[in-house]
């Protein structure tokens, strides 16, 4: 038997180089599979979903692992075991970046288990594979039988000497101004997530133009692959909408809905608002009861929770659409009260607390030796970083009682927009390695952003030089029947209702990061844009505040932080300095050793 000939589409860059999609060849048994190759770079990524849901399933499992051979390096792994393990930080924010983009476009009423595996097989050294790896899930979505509303594509975009560059090779993005990546259907975007050196918000909205405009280019490969491939590709499982039992949801409606509205309009706090809701909903279960009896809400209880939490929804979105009044009483563009302090930790070489609403960050500030540096060990990289940010969101944030397992996903991405944020305005040639450690001990949204703020009131603190104060805010947006109200500095609760979750940080200058989830069709760019203007404006009020406690670095270190003293020797002194043979500084070096024990 010859070697199997794939099925294949292709299409080019901006710049001439051709990215070629497969499928046919590898992993036939899943229920779709797709290899894409960039000159020497190769990622196979493969779907699969069960052939139905488990009974009573109420979410959608879907679960995306991105992860780097080694073998595609030409490296043996580093650990003990010497084979791949647990999915290195890196490797989870290429896993969060696919799993955000194509997560919203399955259909709600598809909740069976699907499994997304996405494996750098070859990769040149040269071209970055996390800016193909969404292209390569997508397109293994478009050739199975599994609905999606796609396709998708994510690309980088880079803007290297006043220019923009799509999905620029590793060297060239070292000199880069503004490094984003995007994703987007072929009309709409989806998914932004990057840095920058203080860019202006026009800047991020013609980067993300002219990156919708290369993703359209990939879709449209995508879909010709899938024609190419057949009936497999094209037939997509039927999936069974659930049927709507109209007389239950009316009844709960007119049981719920003017006592949602008072709670929502009344201006409550977390928890009272969370107590009120909890209510009615007892009260709700308590009328169905005595009307349909017990074994009607036994085997309809699943029903009737998804009926009033959608209704409770709607009131919300409804009543901040009508009245441009928020859950908590705020007006659209105003921003919760804050209160920041810096020096809280005696023995910490820096720190602060930055606290916003509800949302409290403790951030400390530690300064290491050389010696403490974070080695980087993946299958294309291998260097050591001198900047650690750590994030942490223990359950007693959100009063809940949760095991401490370690950071997970959510909590690696948050730490990795902040820290990426606050490294923008570090000092060069800094000899220190840096850890912050951000500790949420509340939490009612934007913790991230809280952890920004915090971590540059505790650089400051700690004397370490940034170039300017950073601060951070979360946006969000509802928008419904041709209206649309954007919100500043959004609750957890208007992050769950909301159709846009917009993450902002910069200095007074520009923007130094941003993250943005749609979670709506067809956002215009117009909205986009007065997003950002507001959340301009949101981000120079808090750093207004966040001046107020410290609006420059300290002049100098904490008093038990470590020294560094920098000796220049004459040429002439050398000699006798190291001594005949190096005797005087392998002298030197027992005396530090024996020092130490």
């Amino acid at each position: 038997m010859g070697n199997i000939i794939p099925t294949t589409t292709s299409f080019r860059l901006p710049d001439g180089k051709e990215v070629v999609l497969e499928t046919g060849k590898l992993a036939t048994q899943a229920h779709g599979s797709v290899v894409i190759k960039v000159e020497n770079t190769m990622i196979l990524a493969t779907v699969v979903a069960s052939a139905e849901a488990k009974p009573d399933q109420s979410f959608f499992p879907l679960s995306v692992d991105y992860q780097e051979r080694f073998a595609a390096a030409g490296k043996i792994p580093g650990n003990f075991f010497r084979r791949e393990s647990r999915l290195s930080d890196y490797e989870i924010l290429i896993s969060r970046l696919v799993d955000r983009a194509v997560r919203p476009l399955f259909p709600d009423t598809f909740l069976n288990e699907t499994q997304i595996i996405i494996n750098l097989i070859s990769g040149d050294g040269k071209n970055m594979p996390d800016c193909y790896a969404a292209l390569a899930a997508s397109a293994a979505l478009a050739v199975s039988d599994i609905p999606f509303d796609g396709p998708i594509s994510e690309v980088r975009i880079a803007k290297i000497g006043g220019k923009f560059v799509i999905n620029p090779e590793r060297e060239q993005l070292l000199n880069a101004d503004i490094d984003l990546i995007v994703a987007a259907t072929i009309k709409d975007v989806m998914m932004v997530e990057g840095e920058a050196n203080e860019c202006q918000e026009s800047e991020i909205i013609e980067a993300i133009k002219i990156a919708h405009d290369a993703i359209r280019i990939q879709c449209e490969a995508q879909l010709a692959l899938a024609k190419l491939v057949g009936d497999k590709a094209l037939i997509k499982r039927a999936v069974e909408a659930p049927e709507e039992d109209t007389e239950l949801k009316d009844l709960i409606k007119s049981l719920a809905k003017d006592k949602l509205l008072q709670v929502s309009s009344s201006a409550l706090d977390k928890t009272a608002r969370k107590n009120g809701y909890k209510e009615i909903g007892k009260q709700v279960k308590e009328a169905i009861t005595e009307k349909n009896g017990e074994e009607y809400v036994a085997e309809n209880g699943a029903k009737i929770s998804d009926y009033f939490d959608k209704l409770k929804k709607n009131v919300i979105r409804q009543m901040v659409l009508d009245t441009n009044i928020r859950l908590d009483g705020r007006k659209l563009d105003e921003i919760r009260p804050i209160w920041c302090e810096i020096n809280y930790l005696p023995a910490a070489h820096g720190s602060s607390i930055f606290n916003r609403g509800e949302t409290q960050s403790l951030t400390s500030l530690t300064l290491g030796t050389k010696l403490d540096q974070m080695l980087i060990d993946n299958a294309l990289d291998n260097y050591n970083e001198k900047f650690i940010l750590h994030y942490n969101f223990p359950g007693l944030s959100v009063g809940e009682v949760k095991p401490n397992r370690g950071p997970g996903r959510r909590e690696v991405g948050h730490a990795n927009l902040a820290g990426r944020s606050l490294k923008k305005v570090m000092p060069q040639g800094l000899p220190y390695t840096v850890r912050i450690v951000s500790d949420i001990l509340e939490s009612n949204g934007s913790s991230s952003m809280a952890t920004v703020c915090a971590g540059s009131l505790a650089l400051m603190d700690g004397g370490i030089k940034i170039s300017a104060p950073v601060s951070g805010i979360a946006m969000g947006m509802i928008a419904e029947g041709g209206r649309s109200a954007i919100l500043s500095d959004i609750l957890g609760d208007e992050d769950a209702i909301g159709d846009m979750d917009f993450k902002v940080t910069g200095t007074a200058k520009g923007i130094t990061g941003c993250q943005m989830d749609i979670k709506v069709d067809g956002l215009p760019y117009e909205t986009l844009e007065k997003a950002l203007m507001q959340a301009k404006e949101g981000r120079l009020h808090i750093l207004g505040e966040m001046n107020k406690v410290i609006s420059a670095p300290a002049e100098d270190l904490k008093p038990h932080a470590p020294r560094m003293v920098e000796m220049i020797i004459d040429k002439s002194f050398i000699g006798a300095v190291i001594g005949p043979g190096g005797k005087s500084s392998r002298k030197y070096k027992l005396v530090q050793e024996l020092s130490s024990i």
